[in-house]
């Protein structure tokens, strides 16, 4: 099975970050949780990312920007593109918020 190396953009560390501060202060058990989560949903994007669908914001940009899901109910979207051997990660944000604009 091909392996790809996962990158994480320093704006998509930053979207971590930051939402891990607002859970922490919330609920730091949940946010703890939710890193972990996270954390093992982006490296999972080193086998099979192209079986996650295109994000409806794909449309906007100039490459294919696939979205991963993360969490139950509104989940988390993890937004990636592929590039040869390489997953980007671009931005993570709540399922709630708006679509995400270039």
């Amino acid at each position: 099975m091909k392996r790809y190396r996962v990158v994480i953009t320093p704006y998509a560390a930053e979207n971590i970050r930051q939402a891990y501060e607002w859970l922490a202060a919330e609920n730091p058990t949940y946010a703890a949780k939710w890193l972990t989560g996270t954390r093992e949903k982006i490296l999972g994007l080193e086998t099979l990312p192209e079986s996650h669908a295109l994000a409806p914001e794909s449309e906007s940009f100039d490459c294919d920007i696939r979205q991963a899901l993360h969490g139950r109910g509104t989940p988390w979207r993890i937004f990636f593109t592929i590039d040869g051997n390489i997953v980007h990660v671009l931005h993570i944000r709540h399922g709630s918020r708006d679509y995400w604009l270039p």
